[in-house]
């Protein structure tokens, strides 16, 4: 992997933080609905977002 600049990791360190706080968000609806439904959609997204953080993180590395 090429010398990544500082504007760079900035920028993917901002991407890292957004899907964090998406991640905490998703689950926290998931949790606090009582609809199953509901439950459902809010766990998957939170799950995708969740990979999106995995995927970048793992560039980094």
């Amino acid at each position: 992997m090429a010398q990544l600049t500082a504007k760079e990791l900035s920028a993917i360190n901002e991407l890292l933080a957004g899907e964090s706080h998406l991640v905490k968000k998703f689950q926290l609806l998931a949790d606090s609905t009582t609809n199953a439904e509901l439950k459902t959609q809010f766990t998957d997204i939170s799950n995708k977002h969740q990979q999106h953080f995995n995927s970048i993180y793992e560039y980094l590395q």
